[in-house]
């Protein structure tokens, strides 16, 4: 079921509008926070209620407007009814943060990696992200005024993989293409199209690299991390540009963590 958030000075239409997938935890919930607080309208969607409205009830009062909605962006379904939630709520788009994404299981060599975990990275990291993006398109080429922004969430695992992790590799690169081709095709139609990809913002996913991560050569090796609110504070950057204007790429990485010279 979707909730609504809504401010006594809302005017859906004074406001700019965005879509942030996986908005339950980690780097998503910190954009969506940052993108209420700076009076955003926000749909946050995910997989989980109960953790979508935590995230709703994390941003201050006075801010933008929350409305969650439970979405798998792997189900073609959800994402149809994700956007169209959004569009009769909102009445546009202006904003879609393709941020879903997961792991896989960790730690397994590609010949011992199962095809159901190969296919469950590739549905929500890949699938996912072209269903989100193509749904945005669609709405974004067609409202008035039209046009809007799409920002991936890549990886530093788009440049250069960690061990055992072909899966998520393969997709975060796939991911660049993606971005690549989006950005080329949304231009007739003032759709800007960038990349974020980010290394080691301290979430969930990220909470045991400051004991130790498996290095490439074999050693297991603590690592440091940043703050999310970085990340979320470049991602409102980027997507509170004129639309003229756009962050291609952005990498936003703790200082000091083993990715320029890895490996």
């Amino acid at each position: 079921m979707n909730t609504v958030r809504t401010t006594d000075e809302e005017s859906a239409g004074a406001r700019k509008v965005a879509v942030v997938t996986g908005a339950g935890s980690g780097i998503g919930r910190a954009v969506a926070v940052e993108l209420l607080t700076a009076g955003w309208s926000v749909a946050l969607a995910g997989r989980r209620p109960e953790p979508l409205a935590e995230t709703a009830a994390a941003a201050p009062a006075g801010g933008g407007t929350a409305l969650t909605v439970r979405a798998d962006v792997s189900r073609p379904e959800d994402v149809a009814a994700l956007f169209g939630a959004v569009r009769d709520r909102f009445g546009r788009l202006d904003l879609l943060f393709n941020n879903a994404g997961t792991f896989g299981p960790g730690g397994l060599p590609v010949e011992d990696l199962p095809y159901e975990a190969w296919r469950h990275v590739v549905d929500t990291n890949l699938n996912g992200a072209f269903l989100c993006a193509q749904a945005a398109y669609r709405q974004m080429k067609e409202q008035d005024p039209r046009g809007g922004r799409i920002i991936n969430n890549g990886s530093i695992s788009a440049h250069t993989p960690r061990p055992h992790s072909v899966a998520y590799t393969a997709t975060k690169h796939a991911l660049t293409g993606l971005t690549k081709s989006l950005s080329l095709d949304g231009r007739p139609y003032g759709i800007a199209v960038g990349q974020i990809d980010i290394g080691n913002a301290a979430t969930e996913m990220t909470a045991g690299m400051q004991t130790g991560a498996l290095q490439a050569n074999g050693e297991t090796a603590p690592e440091p991390v940043m703050d999310v609110a970085d990340v979320a504070r470049t991602v409102r950057h980027m997507a509170e540009l004129p639309l003229e204007a756009n962050v291609q790429f952005a990498t936003v990485m703790a200082t000091a963590m083993p990715y320029v010279g890895r490996g």
